[in-house]
């Protein structure tokens, strides 16, 4: 299926057959991932749920490919909740009338890996916290991907963020209040003057229902000023 310059395949489950559409490295390989294209143009993995079940659409806004370069990982290494909190937080920053900064992102998440998991995620900042988790226990998602890679009508489609399973992701603490220009100290500061914490299933579920979500903001918040 080719789409907005990109051509998507979905394999059943994974495989190591030649003719599969992606290719699983050797035991004792780096995660048990092919590091780099196996032949022909670039590509990235991403998990089927990613699509499914939290409304990830391509082309990439410029704000995840530098929020993905920025912390060096790979799309299909990042857990889906993560991905869920990336959405919630492009839809909130489309109602209040602002560019979603990857500097503000992170002032309200940290970048970790939970034990010896493989997957990196994004944490919530305890005392600024904007979204709840899009699914306490997220199971059954490991199993279905889509592989991505450019068509022929936008051979730069993949351009501007990581592409393979990275060794060493950026692993980064919040940024501080410090660490941010003076307009991004000042919508953080606006944002967590809202005194909310919002319902990321509820944001992606009602995202293309003008008056669902609107209601939504609505009963939840007022416009602050500096977004007006």
């Amino acid at each position: 299926m080719a789409t907005h310059g990109y051509t998507i395949s979905m394999p059943s489950a994974a495989s190591t057959t030649p003719t599969s559409p992606f290719i699983m490295a050797p035991p004792g390989s780096l995660f048990g991932w092919t590091i780099g294209p196996t032949v022909g143009n670039p590509f990235f993995f991403l998990y089927s749920t990613v699509f499914k079940r939290i409304g990830l659409r391509l082309p990439f806004t410029t704000f995840k490919r530098e929020l993905l370069t920025e912390i060096n990982t790979a799309p299909a290494q990042l857990h889906p909740n993560s991905w869920a909190f990336i959405r919630a937080f492009e839809i909130l920053c489309r109602y209040l009338g602002i560019l979603p900064s990857v500097d503000v992102f992170l002032h309200f998440f940290e970048v970790k890996k939970q034990g010896k998991s493989l997957w990196v995620s994004l944490s919530g900042v305890a005392g600024r916290i904007l979204f709840t988790l899009f699914q306490n226990s997220y199971k059954g998602w490991k199993g279905q991907f889509f592989r991505v890679c450019c068509s022929k009508h936008d051979p730069t489609a993949l351009d501007g963020f990581p592409l393979y399973w990275a060794e060493k992701p950026k692993l980064l603490k919040p940024k501080s209040l410090d660490e941010l220009t003076s307009a991004d100290r000042e919508v953080c500061a606006a944002l967590v003057g809202l005194g909310v914490v919002f319902s990321t299933a509820k944001l992606i579920a009602c995202e293309f229902h003008a008056d669902a979500l609107s209601g939504y903001f609505g009963r939840k918040i007022y416009t602050p000023t500096c977004f007006l």
